[in-house]
């Protein structure tokens, strides 16, 4: 059970921890577009482990992947955590994961989880998570400014 009086941690898996944008700003779409092999060996966004390391730390494990995807991304991601050893290299307890097939239903895990902070590059989930989840992180570039 969750107790949510304690801070949690929403982070998104695509163009977040896999996928962000290169040093030159390109974005990362093998793992969508590529096979099995192809998603696997992508890498994570530059210092995503670190950082996650320590934010779960910080939230003393209270971390959870919350990510919008179909079935064939959800099977890619599950394995591209596990290849990668992402559950022992962060501290994120293993299976901290919520999959959606829609970006606003990351509000009804956010709510379900007791969320308090979401770092996501989606202006559309954030919007969904105003008024739920106080603290909002917009990540990586973005084609319009964010709203203020």
């Amino acid at each position: 059970m969750t107790n949510l009086d304690e801070p949690g941690l929403g982070v998104d898996f695509g163009r977040v921890i896999q996928g962000g944008p290169g040093p030159d700003g390109s974005a990362d779409t093998v793992f969508l577009d590529g096979d099995l092999d192809s998603a696997l060996s992508s890498p994570a966004t530059e210092g995503a482990f670190e950082v996650l390391a320590r934010l779960a730390d910080r939230f003393a494990g209270r971390v959870w992947i919350i990510s919008k995807c179909g079935p064939v991304t959800e099977r890619k991601t599950r394995l591209w955590l596990d290849h990668h050893a992402f559950w022992e290299r962060t501290g994120t307890p293993v299976g901290h994961l919520r999959i959606c097939r829609r970006r606003a239903d990351k509000a009804v895990h956010c709510a379900d989880l007791g969320i308090t902070h979401m770092i996501d590059d989606r202006l559309d989930v954030h919007r969904a998570l105003v008024g739920l989840v106080p603290r909002r992180y917009l990540f990586g570039p973005q084609e319009q400014p964010p709203p203020a």
